[in-house]
């Protein structure tokens, strides 16, 4: 490991190793005698700043010396130096590191006017520094991310190609993707500011109801009381205009199955949502697993367990994969459709709801795991393991309520 992308550059080209892996972008410097490997996903390079200050509408309004921080070596410091090379010493600074993550929070909190950096890597900072604002971008065709293979080593590129070949084909990439960055493809400032405060207003009142709960079915708590966040906003009175109440929002047919006698007592709430997801969790078929499992419980918990079904119905009419959620994310949509929804045993449901609701959790709960004491590590999925015995996709339709019915 390195601390910093030069060093990682200088290691790979003296065949120190034979692969260098650090979302590094292809051809991350015109000089390197390292070779580029298959691209693994795209991404932008951009100008972020703060809200709030005056934003810069291109490179011509950052001449002040150090108005850009960057980290040296990477994506953003390289297409710096193509867009203004005569600028490199006066417009910006470089850092030697790892990650551009502590520039970042430098220009949140006003240390620092603004920062270039790689789009994804933003997009994962935003929910920890919502303040930080894409001024504009410096790249209009995406940039590709690879891995890098040591001049010494270059008789591996045909076969780190044709591997790299097989992880597409199988959808793997895709779904690893989509574990890490699949919940970031919108941001609201204002939702996520509000969350932050309320993790220091609200949420320490019932943490230790979360903790609980959470340890008595194995589950991850910052999950848990971020499922609830998307309930309720930690708010134990909250009701719908369907009936379903409190801060899990329990229909009182589910609270009644699950012995909930006050749907507005935080603990008896939270307790009970707690029990219907690992319960619905225990319903899934065993080739489900890990996070897919996780994601298409949470689902089911908003949508019913009878539409998640037929959204994995639909799947496997198009040859998809019905075990990975981000097949499933595509498919639960489609049950709003009347030439999809008619052709499946439970019908009509707006299926986009449990899409947005899966991915404000995960959103959630990203922010809270940066912001509390003590939260779950490792995630619970590493250790829990399967149901053996599984419901079957045959299973009779489900007729028990949920959030969405």
């Amino acid at each position: 490991t390195y601390d910093a992308v030069p060093a990682l550059l200088e290691a790979i080209e003296a065949g120190e190793g034979h692969i260098a892996a650090a979302s590094l972008t292809r051809r991350e410097r015109a000089d390197t005698t390292a070779l580029s490997g298959p691209a693994y996903k795209n991404i932008r390079v951009q100008v972020v700043c703060r809200r709030g200050d005056s934003l810069p509408g291109g490179m011509s309004e950052l001449t002040a010396a150090g108005d850009i921080a960057v980290v040296a070596g990477s994506a953003a410091d390289d297409t710096l130096r193509r867009h203004a090379p005569d600028a490199q010493n006066r417009a910006w600074r470089r850092y030697e590191a790892s990650s551009p993550l502590p520039i970042l929070r430098q220009v949140s909190d006003g240390a620092q006017r603004c920062a270039a950096a790689e789009s994804h890597q933003i997009a994962l900072a935003r929910r920890h520094y919502p303040d930080l604002v894409t001024a504009f971008s410096l790249t209009e065709d995406d940039r590709q991310l690879a891995w890098l293979i040591a001049p010494q080593s270059a008789d591996l590129e045909p076969w780190l190609k044709e591997w790299f070949a097989g992880l597409h084909e199988s959808g793997y990439l895709a779904a690893l993707d989509e574990r890490y960055y699949g919940h970031l493809s919108s941001f609201d400032w204002f939702d996520i500011a509000k969350l932050r405060d309320r993790i220091d207003s609200r949420l320490p009142r019932y943490e230790s109801e979360f903790r609980r709960a959470a340890g008595a079915q194995n589950l991850d708590w910052t999950l848990l009381a971020a499922q609830a966040y998307q309930e309720s906003h930690w708010d134990p009175d909250a009701v719908s205009p369907t009936g379903v109440r409190g801060m899990m929002m329990l229909t009182r047919p589910t609270a009644r199955e699950l012995g909930v006698r006050d749907r507005t007592d935080p603990g008896q709430s939270i307790d009970g949502g707690a029990r219907y997801l690992d319960r619905l969790y225990e319903r899934l078929p065993e080739d489900v697993t890990g996070y897919d499992r996780l994601w298409m419980s949470m689902a089911a918990y908003n949508v019913g367990y009878g539409h998640l079904l037929d959204a994995r119905r639909l799947a496997q009419r198009t040859g998809r994969d019905p075990d990975q959620w981000h097949v499933i994310d595509d498919t639960l949509p489609l049950l709003s459709q009347k030439k999809y929804y008619s052709t499946v045993p439970h019908g009509y449901a707006r299926g986009s709801e449990p899409v947005t609701y899966v991915r404000k959790i995960r959103e959630y709960d990203e922010v809270l795991t940066a912001n509390v004491s003590a939260p779950e590590h490792p995630p619970f999925l590493l250790h829990r393991p399967v149901p053996e015995r599984a419901e079957k996709e045959s299973a009779a339709p489900d007729s028990s309520p949920t959030d969405g019915q």
